[in-house]
């Protein structure tokens, strides 16, 4: 096994969290799904991530494109790509993270980075969403990942090294066997959605109506209804009401704060509709939640 990192559930939508070390911006993550937290919700970094799925099945949205998470799946998302993953009813999905600042893998001033690296960083160069297991140069490139964690596991002098070439070989494995045309400039449509999802995440409580979210995307209510429902697969108001029964379950798991006050921090004006949509979303009310944290 990898280092074992224990996870938080994630809180924003542009990740900030520095991943390693400023000198080795590497690290790997073990989750489960819905063990560790129910869903990861869309967000984007400016690392680089890879979600390699061990064991189960799951749900996993990469920009557009809601997909089934399979045993064996590589998801391979780029810096600045919107993801998020989610379970599936009644199912169960452990993986792991790889997350790592490009940086890594090679400067400013070497042809690598100006003709690869730096095309991922800034968008203009694309890789293929997934890897499954039917796929050419699929066995090559989860011996990357394979060597990555075994290198972290043992740390022994030089591993840095290890780890480093280990995700220099997956990329060039991907860039060899895709043979993808450079990825066109980040929509104006993906521009809004980040704003709005950041927005939300900042301050979740804060009264927010589809007119106010529509007037923020510069659309109408009808037009903005349809558009989020295309770019994130549910609606603004589920996705609003995830968000903050997301938050007081952070909450309720991390602090001592009365479940009113938690219900207030999340944008709940109403108790019993808290308690309500609390045990409808996760089964049990918010005390025997606590309880059971």
């Amino acid at each position: 096994m990898p280092q074992q990192v224990t996870p938080a559930g994630p809180r924003i939508y542009k990740e900030e969290k520095l991943h390693g070390s400023a000198l080795f911006p590497f690290n790997i993550y073990p989750c489960t799904i819905p063990d560790d937290f129910d869903s990861v919700p869309l967000h984007w970094q400016n690392s680089m991530e890879l979600i390699y799925i061990k064991r189960g099945a799951g749900l996993a949205q990469v920009a557009l494109n809601v997909m089934e998470a399979r045993a064996g799946d590589i998801f391979v998302l780029p810096p600045g790509t919107l993801h998020g993953l989610r379970q599936s009813p009644g199912k169960r999905m452990e993986y792991e993270n790889f997350i790592f600042s490009l940086t890594l893998l090679g400067g400013a001033d070497d042809v690598c980075a100006q003709q690869y690296l730096m095309p991922l960083q800034s968008g203009r160069q694309t890789l293929p969403a997934r890897l499954s297991l039917e796929d050419p140069g699929y066995a090559a490139a989860a011996a990357c990942l394979a060597d990555a964690e075994e290198f972290c596991r043992t740390r022994r002098s030089g591993f840095e090294l290890g780890v480093k070439g280990a995700m220099l070989r997956f990329v060039a494995l991907l860039l060899a066997e895709q043979n993808l045309p450079p990825a066109p400039p980040d929509s104006v449509g993906a521009a809004r959605l980040k704003k709005l999802l950041q927005r939300v995440e900042d301050d979740c409580a804060a009264p927010l109506s589809v007119e106010q979210a529509a007037a923020e995307c510069g659309c109408s209510a009808s037009h903005f209804m349809r558009w989020f429902k295309k770019m994130t697969g549910t609606t603004f108001g589920v996705y609003l009401n995830e968000r903050r029964l997301a938050t007081a379950a952070e909450l309720l798991r991390t602090t001592d704060d009365t479940v009113l006050s938690i219900a207030e921090q999340a944008g709940f004006e109403n108790l019993s509709n808290f308690n309500r949509r609390f045990k409808a979303r996760y089964g049990v009310t918010p005390r025997q939640y606590r309880s059971m944290a």
